[in-house]
């Protein structure tokens, strides 16, 4: 298992773009994703930097390991 990289919410919404996600709507700083095929929705807070939880969780959400995650990067 890679090590998770330290990322801000912008590059994490890049990357879910790159596989099927698009933003749905927004609520003050968070930014909700949807996927329609196969369904997936993931909320990325639009921070300077992530969590590692909170990315982990959301890698989780997507349905990706995290090797799969960071080649989208």
């Amino acid at each position: 298992m890679s090590k998770l990289p330290s990322i801000s919410g912008r590059d994490c919404i890049k990357a879910l773009h790159k596989i099927g996600f698009y933003k749905k709507r927004q609520e003050s700083s968070h930014i909700i994703m949807r996927r329609d095929n196969p369904f997936a929705q993931v909320v990325v807070p639009n921070h300077q930097e992530l969590a590692k939880g909170t990315l982990r969780a959301m890698i989780r959400d997507a349905d990706l390991s995290i090797d799969e995650f960071i080649s989208l990067l």
